[in-house]
């Protein structure tokens, strides 16, 4: 049973505190997808195209079946985004060095371009709100933000070396 002394319980915890962290997330994600929203569209693209090309850019190399498991979507939904990407001249496929049934994946110029201009207003929003807040609340969103992401994706995320597809880190581990 919990210890309902006043001063020991973490006031955090509340309800109405746990519905504002929910309507925060909720505020922050409409509003650090806006503009990146506005410049997908203008070229009739969705968020599901930006997801792809963010982590084909952070991920080059990634083959097919890392990033459907980091997409968790469904593989003919990633490939009618992957095929217009790819027919529009934002990604190439490549075919795998050991095994050629994979298809490697790498942002051409132009898609590394458009990666850039929609992450830009993300990296400063991100990096506004972490000088505004300070390192020890910067920690604590890592630590928090690592804590909303399922198990099986944490540990991936959390010790993924730059530049590393996170299921082949874990594979080569």
């Amino acid at each position: 049973m919990p210890d309902l002394r006043p001063g020991l319980q973490h006031l955090y915890l509340r309800d109405e505190d746990l519905r504002l962290g929910i309507e925060l997330l909720f505020y922050a994600y409409r509003d650090f997808t806006a503009e990146p929203d506005r410049m997908l569209e203008e070229i009739g693209f969705g968020r599901a195209h930006h997801r792809a090309i963010y982590f084909v850019g952070r991920y080059p190399g990634i083959n097919v079946g890392e990033l459907l498991a980091i997409l968790r979507i469904t593989k003919q939904s990633l490939s009618r985004v992957l095929g217009e990407l790819v027919r529009k001249g934002y990604i190439l496929q490549r075919q795998g060095t050991s095994d050629r049934r994979q298809r490697r994946l790498e942002l051409t110029e132009q898609g590394a371009s458009l990666e850039r201009k929609l992450s830009e207003n993300q990296r400063r929003r991100i990096a506004a709100a972490y000088r505004a807040a300070g390192p020890a609340a910067v920690e604590g969103f890592r630590r928090v933000m690592l804590g909303l992401i399922d198990e099986r994706d944490r540990r991936k995320v959390a010790a993924e070396p730059a530049k590393t597809p996170p299921l082949a880190a874990k594979q080569r581990a």
